[in-house]
Formats: structure tokens, C-alpha cells, sequence
């Protein structure tokens, strides 16, 4: 009689195998249809990922279903590495997103953000030239200003400063609050003499394409974002993590049942 854990383990890895999927065409599609090179650099990482999905899904379904021992063995592996690196990557996360937060101005509905608040690790990734200038690049062509801008742009003052930015936009899209500019519009700053020693006071340009994504107040906004999403994504691992351990178990059984059958068959 076939066992319970084996179809346990077939039906999960055929669901999984259907969902590699439209994974693999999203990779396929960003690699030949991406517009922009933000776009495109996301095509290999989802490549890849459709494609792990997709061969382990087919090892764990055959081992199973088919009664393949090394198969499944060597699913089993491949599930308890995949366990062991998202535990780390879990407790990794919650580490370096521990440290950092807006500081929230008096008169004002948004907060401004400090580089210096955030993990070592985190700022040394984003004041990395060659990675701050991709990031750059992806955050002009997405937008991000343009469409702030026009979403406030009949805001007089007063109106604007009780605003609720977002940390990219209060970041990247307009000026520091210590430099004391004089507000024309949400990207159009009247340059004032200030005594601030913030350097984001002389990063600061009303050019579409530079205003303050050259400011540490920019790098900062970017890293409260990921700050947050990594939150959201370690809690969702720890989700993830119960159901890969409650699949190794299942396997696991399933395993012990194949080499069960092997045994029974040799020796009858």
C-alpha cells in the first residue's frame, strides 16, 4: 500500500513544480521585454529561482511518487540546506535591520532621516560608489520625484510640510530641513546662505534628475525602506521555515518508506 507522507510530499512538489512556472517566464520575460536596466537586473536572480524551484520540485515528485531513493535524498539535502540558510539569513536580517529610524520634526507631517542611524553593514553597502550609482539610476527612472512632485505640486507651504512623505521621497526629493531653503514647489527649492554643516545642503540641486539623490539623507531613506520590507521578509521566512520543516518531516518519511519498500522487495 502506497504511503501517506509519500503522496504528501508528490502533491506538494507538483504544486511547487506548477508555480516554478510562471516564475521562470517572469525571468524569461524581464530578460527580453525589460526596458531599463533596473528592470533587467532582476532578470537572472528570478531565472535562477524558477529554475531551483522547478528541479527540485521534479526530484522531490519522482523520488516520492516513483519510489526513487537517491532522488529523494538528495532532495532532502538540498531542503535542509535551503532550511540552514534561510534560519541564517532570518536571524541575519532581524540583526542588521535592528538599528534606525526617522526623526520626527515638530511642525512637520514627515520625518528626515540620518545615515549614521543605520547598521554599519547597511551604509557600507549604499556609500559603495558603484552600488549607490545603480541605485541612483533605478530611482531617477522610476520616478520616484516626478510623481511626488506632481502629487504636491499645488500644495502651498504650509500645506507641504505637514505632508506624509515616504523615506525615499522626504529622503531624495527634496532638501534637508537643517538647510533652511525657501519652498517654490516640492522640487524647487530657493538655495539660501545657511550656516548648516550638513552636506546635503550643497548636494542639493533643483536639476529633475540630481536633487538630493546625492545626499546621505537619500542613502538613509532607501535603507529605512529596505529596514522595513527586510522586517516584512524575515517575518514571512519564519512563516516559510515551519512549512520547509514541516515538508522535510514528511519526506523524511517518505524516504524511510522507499528504503522500507527496497528492503521488503530484496528480502520478501
Amino acid at each position: 500500500m502506497f504511503r501517506i507522507s509519500n503522496n504528501l510530499v508528490g502533491i506538494l512538489n507538483f504544486v511547487t513544480f506548477l508555480l516554478s512556472i510562471p516564475i521562470l517566464w517572469a525571468g524569461i520575460w524581464l530578460r527580453h521585454r525589460g526596458t531599463t536596466d533596473c528592470e533587467k537586473f532582476l532578470d537572472t536572480p528570478v531565472i535562477v529561482l524558477g529554475v531551483f524551484l522547478m528541479l527540485v520540485s521534479l526530484a522531490g515528485l519522482v523520488g516520492a511518487c516513483c519510489r526513487v531513493s537517491w532522488l529523494l535524498w538528495l532532495y532532502l539535502l538540498v531542503m535542509f540546506l535551503l532550511i540552514v540558510v534561510l534560519f541564517c539569513f532570518t536571524i541575519f536580517a532581524f540583526v542588521v535591520t535592528n538599528k534606525g529610524a526617522g526623526e520626527v520634526l515638530s511642525d512637520r507631517g514627515y520625518k528626515e532621516y540620518r545615515l549614521g542611524d543605520y547598521s554599519n553593514w547597511l551604509r557600507q553597502r549604499v556609500n559603495s560608489p558603484k552600488n549607490w550609482n545603480k541605485i541612483k539610476s533605478c530611482l531617477v527612472d522610476a520616478k520616484i520625484c516626478s510623481d511626488f512632485n506632481e502629487k504636491f505640486l499645488q500644495d502651498k507651504v504650509t500645506q507641504f510640510y505637514q505632508e506624509h512623505l515616504s523615506a525615499i521621497q522626504s529622503g531624495c526629493c527634496k532638501p534637508s530641513n537643517d538647510c533652511g531653503y525657501t519652498y517654490v514647489s516640492p522640487t524647487n527649492w530657493t538655495k539660501t546662505g545657511t550656516t548648516s554643516t550638513n552636506p546635503d545642503c550643497a548636494a542639493w540641486d533643483n536639476e529633475a534628475n540630481v536633487l538630493c539623490f546625492n545626499c546621505n539623507a537619500c542613502k538613509a531613506g532607501l535603507l529605512d525602506t529596505i529596514k522595513r520590507d527586510w522586517k516584512k521578509v524575515a517575518v514571512v521566512n519564519i512563516v516559510f521555515l515551519v512549512f520547509l520543516i514541516i515538508v522535510y518531516s514528511v519526506g523524511c518519511c517518505a524516504f524511510r518508506n522507499n528504503r522500507g519498500d527496497s528492503s521488503y522487495w530484496k528480502h520478501p
